[in-house]
């Protein structure tokens, strides 16, 4: 199988700074945001960077196309093939699903199928995939 882009995101506590960090420093090219996210393209992986005000939260969840997303979670970057046999797995498996199968921001630029769940540890998975991997970074 040849290797796609892997997706991970993670907590920051100041977003400015994460941007002056990763957009300046490492010179990551920056993607989508939102006043809660901001996407790098870190070497052609999808980073997304969360905003997590506080180190005492348990769980966190930050809105994206009108789903709380949990924060933090990681995943892969499949083929839509690949992800649509995967997510016909799991739900034969009945997997409980955080945010079941869907295809986000439909019709608009980024669109892309997602879905999340947990590992036995309780840590946060999502697994996505684009008609059109052009469009993982785009604006």
């Amino acid at each position: 199988m040849p290797l796609t882009p892997f997706h991970i995101a993670f907590p920051v506590n100041d977003l400015d700074a994460a941007r002056s960090f990763y957009g300046g420093l490492l010179g990551c090219p920056e993607g989508r945001s939102s006043a809660q996210w901001i996407d790098f393209d870190l070497f052609g992986h999808q980073i997304v960077a969360h905003l997590k005000p506080s180190a005492e939260e348990k769980q966190h969840h930050n809105p994206v196309d009108g789903h709380d997303v949990p924060v933090p979670h990681f995943g892969v970057v499949l083929s839509m093939q690949v992800w649509e046999a995967l997510a016909e797995r799991l739900q034969s498996a009945k997997i409980r699903f955080v945010i079941e199968p869907y295809i986000r921001f439909k019709g608009e630029v980024g669109e892309q199928a997602t879905m999340f769940f947990l590992d036995p540890a309780g840590n946060a998975l999502e697994f996505k995939a684009f008609a059109d991997m052009g469009q993982l970074f785009a604006k």
